[in-house]
């Protein structure tokens, strides 16, 4: 794995370094392709002396990441690698969840064909779909429609560059804005 730890209001000391990479590092058991692994680091004090780390792992089938805000940065780094390992196991259950259930499903077309469509069930199931005409707007009147609708993220049509954008409502009660390519 190759780590880059970058510090915010904070010295990272060889110390931190080290600890985030020993902990971090526990995650490469459950990694295939180890060696090719970028591992970005955000270590974050903000004024009230609260702690925060935001790691990042982009791989090619699956983007990890978390985030944790402690008073002590070396629990906020133990957390962050028990969310990690949490989500890594998750993704790595329903891989192989697939993988069974297409043996099955396998093995069933083989048997009897008309079974197989009827026992193949999607995981994630739509129970609502919303159609709407995208406005053209700007950011700050986009923010102001997703108050009043009681919601924590609002779709539009940025009025300057045409193009879809999306503003939402993050953690700590600021806002954000995601623009499509």
């Amino acid at each position: 794995m190759i780590y880059n730890v970058r510090g915010e209001n904070i010295e990272v000391t060889p110390a931190l370094r080290e600890y985030v990479e020993k902990k971090i590092g526990k995650l490469e058991r459950y990694l295939d392709h180890t060696e090719d692994v970028h591992v970005h680091v955000n270590l974050k004090v903000y004024n009230d002396k609260q702690g925060k780390i935001e790691v990042t792992i982009p791989m090619p089938n699956l983007l990890l990441r978390a985030e944790e805000r402690h008073d002590d940065m070396y629990a906020a780094i133990d957390l962050v690698a028990d969310k990690l390992e949490r989500q890594i196991r998750k993704h790595k259950t329903k891989v192989n969840r697939k993988l069974r259930d297409r043996d099955k499903e396998a093995k069933q077309a083989v048997a009897a064909p008309n079974h197989a469509a009827a026992e193949n069930e999607e995981e994630f199931e739509i129970v609502r779909t919303k159609h709407f005409s995208l406005k053209p707007m700007n950011s700050e009147e986009a923010i102001l429609q997703m108050n009043l609708l009681g919601h924590n993220f609002f779709i539009f049509t940025n009025a300057e560059t045409n193009r879809t954008n999306i503003v939402y409502r993050r953690k700590d009660g600021k806002y954000g804005l995601i623009e499509a390519n």
